[in-house]
């Protein structure tokens, strides 16, 4: 089994910062991610698209929107590496330092309790921030002065006496720090670089962030922390979702993941759920950063393999005070006020509303949405569109009486002035509810148990507010579809799994250690122990960033793991196959068109690729006697013309088979994979090993000779094959140093069985460059 210093499940505000800091700190690191990556321009707009952007594997879907219903409340989390920083709507504000409660008492027993406080986390705040380039909307600069509605809310909130302000956003209006903004300007990319190689624009205003910015403009994590990370080494494997963990023996975790294999685009062939495995991984230390619904399943689904688990585990479920509302039809005295809640970013500016008499604190904050959405609510319009239609068959009946040719005025009548769409605006409520909901499993499956019903007087407070507003915009207000239905609609589900003092009070410490589970983090909105009232995304990565601070200023003085041991749990008996497992980088270009890897000759468009795998022999005794010394080959390709780094499908390694006379040798690679198209492709390469100077042992052991396929080609098909591209691929001398230093065996016999592996491959080179009579 492959082992790490640490596995971390979800690429979400968690996930990500520690994913960062502890591979900068020179931790070996693997991120396990469910969902998909999405370069700028690959977020789908089109009606087919988005159809398919749902996240349901049973379905054969893969997209980015997880929904969830239960029976009074429904939820919209994401799926994708970055997580919910690929949906939201960019605000980053700290969480109130009166809103840090200590024993609040709570309906129906126990109480709110915070065991960190602002102090705590203001230094992590601020790291956050500068790493993700918060800023505020720029209202005063031009091109953005003429935003309604900022102007509107500022103008209402002015009205009201109320606390407005341009909340810090995660967006690049500027090309560079310190630079002036402007619309859809190239950004330039930090030290760190592109974590998809495509490159990124300046905010155009055209409110798509929730759908996903194609113009790279938000600052998600897949460009921020995630980037870092793996310029520091950390291996983010995308379309892996965790199904199982477990302590192991003597310390450490064993996870269980599958990996998604979805259907090239354009099959809708029937079958079953396309996935391999299930596959495992062990660490030293296991963070779950899977999004409260998927880290609290997590835990809910393994209770049983983690004996002493707190009572705790599944309460102080909130929806953080999430309402959304809307106001229709703004006027201006006898005039339409115009707003258009589609330009700008989905969010500018919030009000803030402070615990008082009148009930528990919130924020209330402007929306918006894609500029189509415009077309649909006009649709929607039934009344106005059909005085339209009436409108424009009188005035054409009109105009054949009068000769009148002209179409022009009668078409614009038509279409309207889209007086609903451009003056409405959404509200977007969020605050301190009652932590009072649980989350349990009900026939295998999360459930969840919570209502409005113990928050009546906060989310009556925040309507009231709303409605204040609405009065002073001259709009009618509306609740949410949801609403009306007695059902909260949540994008910031929270707890289950929360932090406390002790075992009785939390499942986690302040710094997110699982009580009686050394090594066992939750870094995501689960340790919440109540609602963080603003926007939370700033809260649980400032949380992240303190745990762990924690886990390097600690590492050092615990004692080091135990070995590593099979998944069956012991160290192995005698007669027990025992494993052994290394990981190996290569890097160089693939020509493409070129298709003799020997040969320069053909087009002279080059594009870098690398991988980097794991290569592992689960029997080293068979591995070794067989001929062909075969083990499997997991982990990621990356290279431009496929679209970034891809996870490897299924690969094989072959050392030392024969090469065709007895002083030629070959080393095999054959890896599958998906293009970001979901096109099979075959990365199969050699690196030979023949006769000649002791000089050039090194050159032959260190380059792979490659060839990129159409399809997955199997052994002994390459020359019916389509080639793409073709070029050599080298191990560099510092990545031969660290991948000698990752050799892992599990079972019976690990010292020999490492002995004997380098015995033969010592062996093998022996056989190829010895010295022969009359050489």
């Amino acid at each position: 089994m492959e082992h790490v210093d640490a596995v971390i499940v979800g690429s979400g505000f968690g996930g990500a910062v520690a994913a960062y800091r502890l591979a900068e700190a020179g931790l070996s690191v693997v991120v396990l991610e469910r969902g998909r990556p999405y370069p700028p321009g690959s977020f789908p707009r089109s009606p087919s698209q988005l159809g398919q952007a749902f996240w349901d594997p049973d379905a054969g879907l893969y997209g980015m929107f997880d929904v969830w219903s239960f029976r009074d409340c429904d939820s919209v989390v994401s799926s994708g590496l970055g997580g919910g920083s690929l949906i939201y709507a960019n605000v980053l504000l700290r969480k109130e330092e009166s809103w840090f409660v200590h024993e609040e008492a709570v309906p129906g027993g126990g109480y709110e309790h915070w065991p960190v406080s602002r102090a705590d986390l203001d230094p992590h705040y601020d790291v956050v921030e500068r790493m993700i380039g918060a800023t505020p909307y720029p209202l005063g600069r031009p091109a953005y002065g003429d935003t309604l509605k900022t102007l509107a809310m500022r103008d209402a909130a002015a009205e009201l006496g109320l606390d407005w302000r341009l909340p810090p956003l995660a967006v690049s209006f500027a090309p560079a720090p310190g630079e002036e903004p402007g619309l859809g300007l190239p950004i330039v990319d930090p030290e760190y670089g592109s974590a998809h190689g495509v490159p990124r624009r300046t905010c155009r205003l055209c409110g798509e962030c929730n759908i996903g910015c194609n113009e790279g403009a938000k600052n998600s994590l897949d460009h921020t922390y995630l980037a870092a990370a793996r310029r520091s080494g950390a291996d983010l494997r995308t379309l892996h979702e965790v199904r199982g963990i477990r302590p192991r023996p003597g310390g450490g975790y064993d996870v269980e993941y599958v990996e998604h294999m979805p259907r090239p685009e354009g099959d809708d062939s029937p079958g079953a759920p396309r996935w391999t495995g299930p596959h495992a991984i062990s660490c030293d230390r296991l963070i779950l950063a899977a999004g409260t619904y998927g880290t609290s399943s997590l835990l809910l689904k393994n209770r049983t393999r983690f004996p002493g688990l707190s009572s705790m585990l599944g309460s102080r479920y909130s929806g953080n005070g999430d309402l959304l509302s809307f106001l229709l039809r703004a006027t201006d005295r006898t005039r339409t006020r115009p707003i258009s809640a589609s330009r700008g970013p989905v969010i500018t500016s919030a009000i803030r509303l402070a615990d008082g008499e009148e009930g528990r604190g919130a924020y209330i904050e402007d929306g918006g949405y894609p500029a189509f959405v415009d077309y649909l609510v006009e649709g929607a319009d039934m009344g106005s569109e059909l005085g339209r239609a009436a409108r424009f068959v009188m005035d054409r009946l009109r105009a054949l009486m009068r000769h009148d040719s002209n179409l022009s005025a009668e078409i614009s009548g038509l279409i309207g002035r889209g007086e609903l769409s451009g003056s409405s605006l959404p509200l977007l409520g969020m605050g301190r509810d009652v932590p009072d909901g649980s989350l349990r499993l009900r026939d295998g499956k999360l459930d969840v148990v919570w209502t409005a019903e113990t928050s009546g007087a906060y989310f009556e407070r925040v309507r009231a507010t709303m409605r204040r507003i609405g009065d002073v915009l001259g709009a009618e207000y509306a609740d949410s579809p949801s609403w009306g239905r007695e059902r909260v609609m949540t994008v910031h589900p929270l707890g289950g799994a929360p932090m406390g003092r002790h075992p009785g009070e939390g499942v986690c410490d302040p710094y997110g250690e699982v009580f009686g589970h050394p090594g066992l983090y939750i870094a995501d909105g689960a340790a919440m122990p109540g609602p963080v009232g603003a926007n939370p995304a700033l809260t649980i990565a400032a949380l992240s960033d303190r745990m762990a601070t924690r886990i390097l200023e600690t590492r050092e003085r615990r004692t080091a793991p135990a070995p590593v041991v099979p998944p069956a749990w012991d160290a192995g008996s005698p007669g027990d196959p025992t494993s052994l497992w290394f990981v190996e980088e290569m890097r160089g270009t693939l020509g493409v068109g070129r298709t003799d890897p020997h040969s320069r000759m053909g087009t002279s468009e080059t594009d870098r690729f690398m991988f980097r795998i794991t290569i592992t022999a689960d029997d080293v005794q068979r591995f070794l006697s067989e001929p062909d010394h075969e083990a499997r080959a997991e982990g990621w390709i990356e290279t431009g013309m496929c679209g970034g780094r891809r996870p490897i499908a299924r690969g094989t390694f072959n050392l030392f088979v024969a090469g065709g006379s007895p002083d030629r040798r070959e080393m095999r690679y054959r890896l599958h994979f998906y293009d970001d198209q979901n096109r099979p492709r075959t990365l199969a390469g050699a690196k030979d090993v023949h006769h000649g100077p002791p000089t050039r042992l090194w050159l032959d052991t260190s380059t792979l000779f490659t060839r990129l396929l159409e399809g997955h080609v199997e052994e002994g098909q390459d020359d019916d094959a389509k080639v793409l591209a073709a070029g050599t691929l080298h191990i560099q001398l510092p990545d031969l140093v660290k991948m000698l230093t990752t050799f892992r065996t599990a079972g019976p016999d690990g010292a020999e069985a490492i002995a004997r592996f380098c015995g033969f491959f010592l062996g093998e080179l022996w056989d190829v460059y010895r010295p022969r009579q009359g050489s």
